[in-house]
């Protein structure tokens, strides 16, 4: 069994990776792509609402809690320290890519957002890259598309990747 593809949206805060991961999510589900993703969150987060049972399981000591419904299911588990991408993306299974936003500093293919308001220049070296989405122009080697383009980053991915839009059950 091959590794799941991984590909991590890098881009300054504001520039709207997260909006293109969105549409980018979309354009792949149209193409029957199976997809995961890893948010990094360098801030921390709130795994629950509080007062409901699983925040209130989490209050009460647990280092692991899950929650499952007929259409979903959830695990948080306390950590020591921070997972690295490699041992978070190790834990998900039957998808055929995995986008990443954040963790900008991996050593993992790239595609970077960029805004020229909010910057001058990218983060990622060109090496680092599979392709940059900008509304500036970009000439250094890689694939340019627009901020609104994820149809072309789709089948860049599916191109690049060999995801089949017909899978073997």
């Amino acid at each position: 069994m091959s590794a799941i593809p991984l590909v991590v949206l890098v881009g300054t805060s504001g520039t709207g990776k997260t909006t293109f991961l969105e549409k980018l999510i979309r354009e792949l589900k149209k193409r029957k792509v199976r997809v995961g993703t890893v948010k990094h969150d360098v801030h921390g987060f709130d795994s629950d609402k509080p007062c409901k049972d699983t925040w209130r399981h989490a209050q009460a000591g647990a280092d692991i809690v899950t929650i499952s419904s007929p259409t979903a299911f959830a695990l948080i588990r306390k950590v020591e320290q921070e997972m690295s991408l490699d041992g978070i993306t190790k834990l998900i299974t039957d998808v055929d890519i995995i986008l990443v936003e954040g963790y900008k500093r991996s050593a993992k293919p790239k595609i970077e957002i960029h805004r020229k308001a909010h910057s001058g220049e990218l983060l990622s070296a060109p090496e680092e890259l599979l392709a940059v989405v900008s509304d500036a122009y970009w000439n250094i080697g890689v694939p340019l598309f627009d901020l609104e383009d994820a149809s072309g980053v789709a089948d860049l991915l599916v191109e690049s990747y060999g995801l089949s839009m017909e899978r073997n059950n």
